[in-house]
């Protein structure tokens, strides 16, 4: 293992970011991303545990905030398909400088929380 980061993400507090800056959505997520839940009745608690997704990731390399781009970290998957992460730029060269060879993701959400450990190996 090279890496392990964790994050959880308040929904209450995240919904109320979003409300405020939509166009975050654009910033943080792909195109792939935000479609991939455009069709669940509620998107936020997916887009929030994709978040936090992307946030362990960035724990998991080493990195902080600004050093990497959102976009950088695409969560994939989903659709009966365990989720997994898709990584370029520059946290694809971190990951290679490190020796990531592959990685595990796990995210959930409930009624108030989002979460997601990533693990680099």
């Amino acid at each position: 293992m090279i890496g392990i980061g964790i994050d959880v993400v308040d929904l209450e507090r995240f919904r109320a970011v979003v409300g405020r800056r939509p166009e975050l959505l654009d910033r943080l997520f792909t195109s792939a991303e935000q479609v991939d839940l455009a069709n669940r009745a509620d998107p936020l608690p997916g887009l929030a545990a994709r978040f936090a997704v992307k946030e362990a990731a960035m724990k998991a390399l080493g990195v902080g905030l600004g050093s990497v781009a959102f976009h950088e970290l695409e969560v994939v998957g989903g659709h009966g398909q365990p989720p997994g992460l898709q990584v370029t730029g520059r946290a694809a060269d971190r990951a290679a400088l490190l020796g990531v060879a592959g990685w595990h993701v796990s995210l959930t959400h409930g009624d108030s929380v989002a979460a997601a450990v990533v693990v680099a190996q």
